[in-house]
Parts: structure tokens; C-alpha cells; sequence
């Protein structure tokens, strides 16, 4: 990654991150989430992202507790201010806690807050300073449309997986059509800079997933996906609807994308 570019990304990203309120000076705001937003300001995204943490830790955190029969090694890539780590490390599981936002308030210099300690790693999704096969589970903790490079970033990551490990992509945008997702990224870009006086794209992020991109992805890389879609309620069940009676773009959907490489 370009490192004028890397630099520009963060200085953007913290500017945007706390405009929007995210952290709080209150160790007890971070040891709550996803369940509860103690500060306020972003609390439907919360529960949309608890919704999600939930879903997965029933279903394929349990799988994979079940066929391991041990603690899980477990990387969360994009882990912010660390509180899926935290929570994985409050399950008995190692967790590394894994971004390139260092942030006291919103990123990595958020895990002076929690009673538990666990390792974290400051480094780039393409190049992970993991030995391989070093982790059972990897995650992308709202974080993989980050990505610049998807055949790149996955390839990393099935580098450090161990053999039946699996990766789990949760709360990144996925469309049924690639137009719609650059509809919505021009519309973000224009908002940002409307509100911020900048785009905020000095890392040219992909910033979704489509059925296209996920099918390639399938025959290039060798990866099984299985998909689940949480409940998030009605009124985000009826978003397409709405959309589509007001003439607009279809909204993003939210599943939870497991991915098996077939050659680990």
C-alpha cells in the first residue's frame, strides 16, 4: 500500500469516525458492544452489527467450538476498537485483533479499555505478519470491502488459515448487481464530500460484493461459500419495497458469508 495514500486514508477515516461520534472515554461503552451503544450516537447500526455477531456466534462460532473440541485461534481482520476480539477472547478462544486504525477512541489504541488482554497486530489486510497456517478462523469484522484487491486480500488469508479453517466475511455490503454497488459508492463518496469537503477514497476500496465478484472469486481461488442471512427486523426487510416503489437503487444486503478453500 502506498504510504502518502495510507496516510491520507487514516486522516480521513478518524475525521469521519469521530464526527460520528464512534468511542467514548467510558471504558464501560466499548465492554458493552455490539449489544448496547452507551454513547447515543449510532445505535441502529449497533444492533444491526449485534444482530450479526449474534447469528454468527449460534451458528458457526458454535460449529466450529464443536469440531475443534479446543480453544480457536481466531484473527479479526478490521478489528477497530477490538470488541469482536474481546468477545472471543471472553468465550476462552485466542484472538488477535488485527487493523491499521490505531485510534485511542476507535481503533487499536481502543483495547486499553478491556479487563482482558489479547494480542493485536497493526498491518494491512495483504500482508499479514502471520506465519502460515496459524489461525483456525479468520473474520472480517465489517471491514472487507477495505479491500482493494479481493483475490489478493483472500489469498493472504488462505495463506494463514490451517487446514479445514474457514473465513467468515460479516456486515459488508452485497448486491445482486455491480451497478448497484457503484451506485452507492458514488452516492457515499459525494456525501463524504458534501459533509467532510473530501471523497474518501485515498485507498481506492472496493467497498461491496456482488454475485458476479463472489462466483469468480469461487472459481479463482478454489473457495466454497455457504451464505446465511440474519433477521434484522421487519422494517429492514421492507427496504427493497420501499426502494423500489420510490424509483431508487436496490439497498445493500448484510449476509454472512463463510468461505472453505478447497486446497486447505
Amino acid at each position: 500500500m502506498d504510504s502518502a495514500a495510507r496516510q491520507q486514508f487514516l486522516e480521513d477515516y478518524a475525521r469521519i469516525r469521530h464526527a460520528e461520534g464512534r468511542g467514548s472515554a467510558n471504558s464501560a461503552y466499548y465492554r458493552e458492544l455490539p449489544d448496547r451503544d452507551l454513547s447515543g450516537r449510532n445505535p441502529e447500526q449497533w444492533r444491526i452489527r449485534a444482530r450479526s455477531f449474534h447469528t454468527f456466534e449460534r451458528t458457526i462460532l458454535a460449529d466450529a467450538e464443536r469440531r475443534a473440541g479446543r480453544q480457536l485461534d481466531v484473527l479479526d481482520l478490521g478489528a477497530g476498537n477490538g470488541w469482536m476480539s474481546y468477545r472471543l477472547a471472553s468465550r476462552g478462544h485466542r484472538a488477535v485483533a488485527l487493523d491499521i486504525f490505531r485510534d485511542e477512541l476507535d481503533g487499536l489504541g481502543a483495547l486499553a479499555h478491556y479487563p482482558l488482554r489479547f494480542p493485536a497486530a497493526a498491518a494491512d489486510f495483504d500482508f499479514l505478519p502471520f506465519r502460515e497456517a496459524a489461525f483456525d478462523l479468520a473474520i472480517f469484522n465489517s471491514s472487507f470491502h477495505y479491500s482493494s484487491d479481493y483475490r489478493r486480500t483472500l489469498t493472504e488469508v488462505r495463506r494463514c488459515l490451517r487446514a479445514g479453517g474457514s473465513l467468515v466475511i460479516m456486515d459488508s455490503p452485497v448486491y445482486r448487481r455491480s451497478e448497484h454497488g457503484e451506485m452507492m459508492r458514488a452516492e457515499r463518496q459525494a456525501y463524504f464530500e458534501q459533509v467532510y469537503g473530501f471523497r474518501s477514497d485515498a485507498l481506492k476500496s472496493i467497498e461491496y460484493l456482488d454475485r458476479r465478484m463472489l462466483q469468480e472469486l469461487s472459481d479463482e481461488l478454489n473457495i466454497e461459500w455457504q451464505y446465511s442471512q440474519p433477521w434484522y427486523g421487519l422494517r429492514w426487510a421492507l427496504r427493497p419495497w420501499k426502494a423500489m416503489l420510490r424509483g431508487q437503487r436496490p439497498p445493500s444486503r448484510f449476509l454472512i458469508l463463510v468461505a472453505r478453500f478447497r486446497d486447505r
